[in-house]
């Protein structure tokens, strides 16, 4: 695989502007390393991402093997090296460690084209110092280092393959350390390493002493016989039975292994690894925590901000909402006929009135433990944790409810607030699906919310809460040819006519809620004094504990019918039925039965068409509901409740 250009990624030996010298071993552990070409360093947009660059370690600095990849900004790229345009290139590195102004060691990790720099020579930018306590210091931040040489060798286009091998001469140079002295090694080293050094040579300068300078320890129990102890002593070696001893002639070898490595620590851990010793590691520094405070682990939360403030709030607690059906026959205007008696408009007015509930959450803290814990501020990283669990059982309880069994003594009540997905099918549709049997398809699912949108009757378009299975279902289905059928998510909002898909994590524990369709601006959460969030503390004097106790009163309830819908799973062994419309003359009702659907009159009472006609009397109302046999499920929860009226 030939390579599309090279050059001097970075150039050893230069003086930078700022007056720092890269050494010639600084990025020499990385030779035949891999790293991202980037334009300009934009890290940011994976599209500036343009290839990938070989890195090969040199005498005078890193070479570069560029090797572009097949996007757009990357062919533009190409040709702006071919005709000239950009002539150089520079790296992005950290983990950088500096002596005495000069950059012994860091990690290359990308290597970007740019377009030409001020001047030519090494430059390195947006550094600085985390401590200056000793002559070695580390570059906190990291640095873009450019040395104005320009290619050395464009290509042409190379062919495509995965595995790029680089053959370099042989510098036949030695390390770059090698006229570095024991003295400048030691200068080197920070104050624990060199504690460490000089406990470890007072050990082996009085074994020396103890033993007519020899460094053999003897496990005789015979008197005279001269016995001590070393950092790296065991009881005896396993081989040997012999005791395990550090001569002169070790400290001088760990030295010279420290100024190739560069670490002291590896460099007694190879001594370690070559003579058995164990627990190396208690010499050295305890590991640090990254973070300074412990991660949560808990359910992706994005889709709480969504729900919580797309809801209406109200600054009432108690929440009524009255509807009336206009859908029915007798709502209907009327042609007026000379010489007959016009006729009163007939339509049904419903109200509900939803009340506020309290939702809470406690924890509490032994004060010891308060006292101890200096590393964080534990009590508002535990009150950090106790908002964010409690906005989630607010946007659960809302959207799915909380799960939990109605006797179940935690139990939100859901008369207090209401669940979209479990609401009354006055203000919920429920479209069912069946997922699970051998000839279903996710595609189902789409289908059936294109077919039943008509359901939705909710404000402007609603947003799709689901999980993220479902939407990586979407997102694989393919053609008949094997093609994916939508390229993004976008395109799946705009087939089923949504803002948005939002996945819900949650949604996870509800095995037959598939998603929720709903404007959020149609639910109204109520709550006095603007829905306060109050967080309290106590103190018990009796354990010695810190108590923290945080609630909210509040309700919640779609206020407009039929604005939501919810569609659910059915048991992959249910079969799909239609209810079959009664019939009505004026006078009577009659039953047309259909397999697997059981017909019930207005007081729950079976009927069917064995017993009819059933009469209706005059100016009375005969409500006809039907519901699914076992092992049966209807489409949609809509067209399975019929009224007539006698309105003789």
């Amino acid at each position: 695989m030939e390579a599309d250009f090279s050059g001097y990624a970075t150039k050893a030996g230069l003086k930078c502007t700022d007056g720092r010298v890269i050494t010639p071993s600084a990025f020499a552990h990385q030779d035949q390393v891999k790293v991202p070409l980037v334009w300009q360093h934009g890290h940011t947009d994976p599209e500036n991402v343009l290839g990938h660059a070989i890195l090969e370690a040199r005498p005078d600095g890193m070479y570069a093997y560029g090797f572009f990849n097949d996007s757009a900004k990357a062919k533009h790229s190409a040709g702006l090296l071919e005709h000239g345009d950009i002539t150089m290139m520079s790296i992005w590195a950290n983990d950088l460690i500096e002596r005495s102004k000069r950059v012994m060691h860091g990690a290359i990790r990308e290597v970007s084209l740019v377009l030409s720099g001020a001047n030519p020579g090494a430059v390195i930018e947006s550094v600085t110092i985390r401590h200056s306590d000793g002559l070695e210091e580390t570059l906190d931040d990291e640095a873009v280092i450019y040395t104005g040489l320009e290619f050395e060798d464009v290509g042409v286009e190379h062919s495509s393959g995965d595995d790029t091998e680089i053959e370099h001469a042989d510098d036949g140079s030695s390390d770059d350390d090698d006229d570095e002295t024991i003295s400048d090694i030691y200068e080197s080293m920070n104050e624990k390493q060199k504690q460490v050094l000089h406990y470890m040579l007072g050990e082996a300068m009085s074994i020396v002493e103890e033993s007519d300078n020899t460094a053999e320890h003897s496990n005789s129990d015979k008197e005279g016989d001269n016995v001590s102890k070393n950092v790296f002593e065991k009881d005896t070696d396993s081989v040997s039975g012999s005791a395990i001893t550090l001569s002169h002639a070790d400290i001088e070898g760990i030295v010279a292994d420290a100024s190739k490595l560069g670490s002291l620590k590896d460099a007694v851990d190879g001594y370690a690894l070559q003579h058995g010793i164990t627990d190396i590691n208690v010499l050295f520094p305890e590991a640090k925590t990254l973070n300074s405070t412990p991660e949560f682990f808990a359910r992706r939360t994005e889709w709480v901000n969504n729900v919580l403030n797309g809801a209406r709030k109200s600054p009432f607690s108690r929440i009524k909402t009255i509807s009336a059906d206009l859908t029915y026959e007798d709502a209907r205007a009327k042609g007026y006929v000379t010489g007959t008696m016009k006729k009163e408009e007939f339509f049904p007015v419903a109200s509900r009135v939803t009340i506020p509930t309290t939702i809470y959450k406690k924890q509490k803290l032994d004060r010891d433990d308060m006292v101890d814990i200096t590393d964080f501020d534990v009590v508002a990283w535990l009150k950090g944790e106790m908002r964010i669990m409690l906005d989630e059982e607010i946007a659960r309880a809302i959207l799915l409810s909380d799960g939990r069994d109605v006797s179940h003594e935690d139990k939100i009540n859901e008369q207090n607030i209401r669940p979209i997905a479990k609401d009354h099918e006055l203000y919920t549709s429920v479209i069912n699906v069946n997922l699970d049997d051998s000839n279903s398809s996710i595609s189902e699912v789409i289908d059936a919310l294109i077919l039943h949108r008509a359901m939705y009757r909710g404000s402007g378009l609603p947003t799709l809460y689901t999980t993220e299975t479902v939407i990586s279902k979407f997102m694989i289905l393919k053609d008949t040819v094997g093609r994916r059928i939508y390229k993004s998510l976008d395109e799946v909002c705009a087939e089923l006519r949504v803002k948005e898909i939002v996945p819900v994590e949650a949604m996870e524990e509800y095995p037959d809620i598939v998603g929720v369709l709903v404007n959020m601006s149609d639910y109204v959460i109520g709550a006095d004094q603007g829905g306060n969030v109050s967080m309290f503390d106590d103190f018990d004097i009796d354990y010695n504990q810190y108590k923290y106790l945080i609630e909210t009163r509040i309700s919640g309830a779609l206020t407009k019918l039929k604005s939501a819908i919810a569609i659910k799973k059915v048991a992959g062994s249910d079969v799909l039925v239609t209810p079959a419309a009664p019939t009505f003359n004026g006078t009577q009702v009659t039953i047309v039965n259909t397999t697997g659907v059981v017909y019930k009159n207005g007081s729950g009472t079976v009927i069917n068409a064995a017993g009819s006609p059933y009469a209706v009397a005059s100016g009375t109302t005969y409500v006809v509901n039907a519901t699914p046999a076992a092992g049966y499920y209807f489409a949609t929860s809509d067209d399975d409740t019929w009224s007539f009226e006698n309105d003789a």
